[in-house]
């Protein structure tokens, strides 16, 4: 079972280096959930505003930003064993659109595509991932209310690329709750 210090250290350490220099202010901050193939994640993250809008209509706009998150990756089959249980941390930086009114504010879809790094190998349930560097796609929508609280729901994807083989793939479903400032 992943320890409740262990996830609390994470997020200290991921919202000190965010707020640690002025000129590098995030604009958001998240934190998510995540579930799929007898795995769990507890992700946070903080997120920058890209410069500029990619695409704009009169009432909505195509916007980005980066995410930078942090996670306790808990598998509960690990190596095919029934109640074997392992865990690791992943690195991400995810450059993701949003498609979104021009205030920012109510329903949204988004996606995104970054790297991220992982501190051992997945190997659970049958799904291997041969390599520490994984590929994170994220499709989601979500709704950010007027107060700045954002409420997402996301499917992600990790693999590498086909870097190496064994490469399965996992599929989880994210709920994220974030904060935009």
């Amino acid at each position: 079972m992943i320890q409740p210090s262990a996830v609390r250290a994470l997020l200290t350490g991921v919202l000190l280096a965010a707020f640690s220099n002025a000129s590098l202010a995030v604009d958001s901050v998240s934190a998510e959930v995540a579930s799929g193939n007898k795995s769990q994640i507890y992700r946070v993250g903080a997120q920058w505003n890209m410069d500029g809008a990619l695409a704009r209509s009169a009432t909505s706009e195509i916007w980005g930003f980066w995410d930078a998150t942090a996670a306790v990756w808990r598998e509960n089959k690990f190596q095919n064993v029934e109640g074997a249980t392992d865990n690791f941390i992943d690195l991400g930086f995810t450059p993701t659109g949003r498609w979104q009114q021009l205030n920012h504010q109510g329903a949204y879809l988004e996606a995104g595509l970054g790297p991220h790094l992982n501190s051992k190998v997945y190997d659970n349930n049958h799904r291997a991932l041969s390599t520490h560097l994984q590929f994170g796609t994220a499709l989601g929508v979500g709704y950010v209310m007027p107060g700045g609280l954002d409420l997402g729901l996301k499917i992600t994807h990790f693999s590498n690329g086909g870097i190496k083989h064994p490469n399965n793939g996992v599929n989880l479903a994210v709920l994220k709750v974030g904060y935009k400032f």
